[in-house]
């Protein structure tokens, strides 16, 4: 007998933050929900920030999900703006512990072999695997997508919590 278990997906960043959740029982996925958190560039960065935690409390609030999942963070050319992703990232992990959460962290390349076969796709790539996988999940924005294909990469390497054995 499979159990239904929601997964939640992140692709962080401090312009967008996008969130996407899947539900999956045993080896078929559903599309349940998808957004992006846009902070306005005009904000002090730790508003910024502060609204990324407050607008993924209220989908973890409206969700419910038992897992969630985030893309690492990559080799940026520009330290600035690996910096920023790092303090977005940070910002939604601690959200995410805060509620009990366990995140899980997944490379770009494998996230992007899991939904299309290849580790190097493209953003249209990612967007177009994602309506053939999730259907009813419309036109999304790339970081909506984005985060779906992270919670598809969960959904097909993580370990339910369920079948782990505790220590």
């Amino acid at each position: 007998m499979s159990t239904i278990r929601l997964i939640l997906g992140l692709d962080p960043g401090l312009r967008h933050t996008g969130w996407g959740i899947v539900a999956q029982n045993g080896n078929r996925l559903s599309f349940v929900a998808a957004g992006r958190i846009s902070p306005d560039s005009e904000l002090p960065m730790a508003a910024r920030l502060c609204l990324i935690a407050e607008e993924l409390n209220d989908v973890l609030t409206a969700h419910h999900p038992e897992e969630a999942a985030i893309e690492e963070t990559f080799m940026h050319k520009n330290a600035s703006s690996a910096l920023k992703l790092g303090q977005a990232r940070g910002a939604a992990i601690l959200t995410l512990a805060q509620t009990g959460l366990a995140v899980t962290e997944y490379a770009a390349n494998r996230i992007k072999q899991s939904v299309t076969g290849y580790g190097h796709a493209d953003k249209a790539q990612i967007q177009a695997m994602i309506n053939m996988l999730l259907p009813g999940s419309g036109k999304l924005a790339a970081d909506a997508a984005d985060a779906l294909a992270v919670a598809i990469c969960h959904a097909h390497h993580a370990i339910p919590a369920a079948l782990k054995v505790r220590a």
